[in-house]
């Protein structure tokens, strides 16, 4: 008898639900013919896949297929695209593991074509060229790590309070909820690349009986709800291990036009394990990358013994009609909790500022670096919650918004500040900051006279929100090495002159800016043996309890 298996992986409806940029996946169909095992592509570009029935016996019996299963060649030179795709879709089928043939290379033209992960994938030591020169879909991940469980939009829910810990709902499994509201914007950019704000959104887990998980509370108070999902939680850990990927940059006109041609990982649950990230053939101008390792609408997802790479700069002209240098990452999270990044680094030098800062982040919670070595730590549109031990951070250091605790602990860093809170969306972080047993070397050694907290803030402009500096600061063990500083310098300071006009009380602020409460100083030394200021701006800070100094 002819058994005919009809497989549909497409999440687009998804990532539109989300406001994703759409990446099509693609439909997968596979038969099992009494003929060879074999692959092709319709006129519509459909991925047939035919599985003989001897060959589906002995798969499920070994427990895994191989890429050479479906017909890849492993050269380096033939397309092994639509190979790779139909390997994980049977395999995605039978709940197999999917392992690279050893001593391969793998040919990834532009074609548009993904495969789809759910299932555990060994890529060994296995080399993967991702040819960007010529690009039909630049949205369309090469692989995508999705879930077989399907999302929902739940009812009954019309408004949410900050910090509630409880929502009346009863789901079939814990849940990671997105929840908008259109109606309230919040993140109004300001500078080069302004623009009028997102919708409010946040992200949270809540389990069956519908309990907030308070590790990541909703941050935000929500009178309406225009649009709620509920993406539910994995409880097996999804593996993904090893291969080093190659990617050949694209030499697109270099505009705001973000390539997408990564692993998306839109699963929970979910481990890469050694995966190294390579780029070759970038030159004098291309357009920008949205991160090799994309991280979106998921939670619990670990990345470690990874190396990946920093992406060189370019520059277009912005919005506000001027040229700006563009964003592009080799890390991109989005709309994610408790992801955790161990004992990474980068291919180029992290104090080279021709390459952009490596990760890129928006809407998340509960970010950890763990004995990484990257070139930054970025937060756009805020952070609740994240921690930096163990690492060494480069030219761009941390560069965030937030709110609750950014802990920055045993770190070397060799940005402009320890922490620069980006003045596009306000100098914000509603928290504490916790700086313990770090090495702080201003600009890479440069001679310039240093803060340890930068930002700036007008306060005429509305960004949506109430702009905060952290209500409390410890620092605490930290050496300052400003052996290298400039002439007629005064020691480094604790802030930057965040508004150099509010020199007294005749500057209003149209919207007021909540500044800083309280610095507890504790053991923080200087090369230069120059003492700690608390900024050039006195007034600003005039009310700022300083403990220590």
């Amino acid at each position: 008898m002819i058994k005919y298996i009809f497989l549909f992986f497409s999440l687009c409806f998804v990532r539109a639900a989300l406001s994703q940029t759409e990446s099509i996946a693609g439909k997968t169909i596979i038969t099992s013919l009494h003929k060879k095992t074999g692959i092709s592509s319709n006129e519509n570009g459909v991925l047939q896949v035919n599985v003989s029935p001897n060959d589906a016996q002995k798969f499920k019996a070994a427990g895994l297929v191989r890429y050479s299963d479906f017909g890849a060649k492993g050269d380096g030179k033939n397309d092994d695209m639509d190979a790779i795709a139909a390997a994980h879709a049977f395999a995605n089928q039978y709940g197999l593991l999917v392992k690279a043939d050893k001593k391969t290379t793998y040919y990834i033209s532009g074609k548009k074509r993904t495969a789809i992960i759910q299932t555990d994938t060994d890529f060994g030591t296995a080399n993967f060229i991702i040819d960007d020169s010529e690009v039909q879909d630049r949205n369309a991940p090469v692989f995508q790590v999705s879930s077989k469980l399907l999302p929902f939009k739940p009812g009954g829910i019309s408004s949410l309070k900050s910090n509630q810990s409880k929502i009346d709902i009863s789901l079939p499994y814990p849940c990671l909820v997105t929840v908008t509201n259109a109606g309230v914007k919040q993140y109004i950019r300001f500078g080069p690349n302004q623009d009028n704000g997102s919708p409010q959104t946040d992200i949270f887990i809540i389990d069956k009986n519908g309990n907030v998980d308070m590790n990541a509370p909703i941050i935000w108070n929500f009178d309406s709800i225009t649009d709620i999902t509920a993406l539910p939680v994995d409880e097996k850990t999804l593996n993904i291990t090893g291969g080093h990927f190659t990617t050949i940059a694209n030499k697109a006109e270099s505009k705001y036009t973000y390539y997408a041609r990564n692993i998306a990982i839109q699963r929970s649950n979910v481990v890469i394990d050694g995966l190294e990230h390579h780029i070759t053939g970038e030159e004098d101008h291309g357009a920008p990358y949205g991160g090799f390792i994309n991280i979106s609408n998921c939670a619990y997802v670990t990345v470690k013994n990874t190396m990946l790479t920093g992406h060189k700069t370019y520059r277009t002209i912005g919005s506000a009609g001027e040229p700006v240098s563009m964003g592009t990452y080799d890390i991109s999270v989005t709309r994610a909790l408790n992801i955790s990044f161990l004992n990474c680094s980068q291919t180029n030098d992290i104090k080279d500022n021709r390459y952009w800062g490596i990760m890129g982040s928006n809407y998340c919670k509960n970010i950890l670096y763990d004995g990484c070595t990257f070139s930054r730590f970025d937060a756009h549109k805020g952070v609740a919650n994240a921690t930096i031990r163990n690492s060494v951070l480069g030219h761009m250091g941390i560069n965030a918004i937030g709110s609750g605790t950014l802990t920055v602990e045993n770190c070397t860093i060799y940005g402009r500040s320890i922490v620069n809170l980006r003045n596009d969306y306000g100098s914000t972080w509603q928290g504490e900051f916790i700086i313990r047993n770090c090495i702080f070397i201003p600009e890479a050694g440069k001679p310039v006279s240093a803060s340890l907290i930068t930002g700036s803030y007008s306060g005429l402009h509305n960004f949506g929100y109430t702009c905060h500096m952290p209500e409390r600061i410890t620092i605490e063990n930290v050496k300052i090495d400003d052996s290298n500083h400039p002439t007629n310098y005064d020691g480094p300071a604790i802030f930057s002159d965040f508004n150099p006009k509010m020199n007294d009380n005749t500057y209003k602020e149209q919207f007021p800016y909540v500044v800083t409460k309280e610095v507890i100083l504790k053991n923080v030394t200087t090369s230069s043996g120059k003492p700690l200021r608390l900024s050039n701006n006195t007034f600003m800070f005039r009310s700022t309890k300083i403990t220590g100094l």
